[in-house]
């Protein structure tokens, strides 16, 4: 029997598993948020509610580097554990280039480049999903929140 090489890499997508949404509505998983941040951030995510949808903010609410937050212009941002994504989660269970979030005119859409392990918005895998504030976006360990001004997409 031959021996195994051992210089060989093994990599196989995860199964994370899923969890039950937390709250009723996204509507409810920012309250929850804002109830428990700190003034600081408490301050950040009402000024994104409150902005002119030009730009919305990505929050780590759950999972490796909880509380990081990323602004999202209208030129958009990568997501992926390259060093230069504008959204660098620095786990091996996110593709180097594993997704992006684009303004597309009032609105935000969130775009799966072909990663291995996938994502989801509220529990559900996607490969592309218009974003509405509060949706949740999980990435491997990453459980990102989505917040937008109240009016994106209204307009």
């Amino acid at each position: 029997m031959a021996k195994p090489d051992s210089d060989r890499e093994l990599t196989s997508t995860l199964h994370l598993g899923l969890r039950s949404v937390v709250g009723n509505s996204p509507a409810d998983l920012i309250q929850d948020l804002i109830e428990q941040a700190s003034p600081e951030e408490r301050a950040v995510i009402e000024s994104a509610l409150s902005g002119d949808g030009n730009s919305s903010m990505i929050f780590i609410h759950r999972g490796p580097q909880k509380g990081a937050r990323f602004l999202v212009t209208s030129e958009g941002a990568t997501i992926g554990r390259a060093t230069e994504s504008a959204i660098f989660l620095d786990d091996v269970t996110v593709s180097r280039k594993h997704a992006s979030i684009m303004k597309t005119g009032n609105s935000f859409t969130f775009k799966d480049a072909g990663s291995l392990n996938g994502s989801y918005v509220n529990n559900q895998s996607v490969a592309e999903k218009v974003l509405s504030s509060g949706d949740e976006i999980q990435i491997g360990k990453f459980h990102l929140l989505f917040i937008s001004s109240q009016t994106v997409g209204e307009k």
